[in-house]
């Protein structure tokens, strides 16, 4: 260790975690675009006047949390994140983006309770007119968006879910926490992104999206009618399964 990085670390604070943290946030707050070189481990040697060995160290837990790539002969890159998830499970996109070591953040963008129009009963698979919430929200990966999402939920199945904003929580977890369900359908098909769309998620208009759609029912009773869009360059999806037995 040299001298500058023992007193950086008398200090109250290493070398090795201000490289850590002076990296993160031009990745997590865009400074840094996918794809960008990160400094080479000489110059970052010679910029913070330590070690190579420190500044290894705060690359490799960068690689570790899925922040940059590291590629042999070519240097250390800020990573595009790559989500999978499992396309038979309900689970919440916060575990998602938390997995790829990002900082997760909801928006609801829009809020509607109305009575059901043809297209939303449709949607929901209802016999007769009723009730619903139409919700539109965005989830965020540090500073980018993550996930679109436009969804109905069944005031007649879920009679609470009326009262509620959905300022603070996202209706995913919020439904799971609040109603067991007993049989789900997926969707999935790739479009491309309309002019809504592609400023929701900040990409281009036209270019190609990952559609998740998704309905699930309460004993017989439709629950709620989901459409997850991803920017495809940032999403796979994942099955995995056994042949069936009989």
């Amino acid at each position: 260790m040299s001298i500058s990085e023992t007193a950086a670390t008398e200090g109250g604070g290493s070398l090795h975690q201000r490289i850590l943290s002076d990296i993160s946030e031009k990745i997590l707050s865009g400074v840094w675009a996918p794809g960008h070189r990160i400094p080479f481990e000489h110059e970052l040697t010679a910029e913070y006047n330590c070690s190579r060995m420190t500044v290894n160290k705060a690359l490799s837990q960068l690689a570790k949390a899925g922040l940059i790539e590291r590629r042999r002969r070519s240097g250390s890159f800020v990573r595009q994140p790559q989500s999978q998830a499992a396309v038979l499970e309900i689970h919440d996109i916060r575990i998602e983006v938390e997995a790829l070591g990002l900082p997760y953040r909801y928006e609801r963008v829009a809020r509607q309770k109305r009575r059901s129009s043809a297209e939303d009963r449709g949607l929901l698979e209802l016999g007769a007119a009723g009730q619903v919430l139409a919700l539109e929200c965005r989830h965020f990966a540090g500073k980018r968006p993550f996930a679109h999402e436009q969804r109905l939920i069944n005031l007649a199945a879920v009679a609470e879910a009326g009262e509620e904003e959905f300022l603070d929580i996202a209706p995913g977890p919020w439904l799971i926490g609040r109603v067991p369900w007993s049989e789900a359908e997926h969707r999935i098909r790739a479009v491309a992104a309309d002019k809504h769309i592609a400023e929701a998620l900040d990409i281009a208009a036209g270019a190609p999206c990952l559609v998740v759609e998704r309905r699930t029912w309460s004993a017989e009773h439709p629950v709620t009618q989901v459409r997850f869009t991803y920017a495809a360059e940032s999403h796979t999806l994942v099955a995995r399964f056994r042949p069936s037995q009989g």
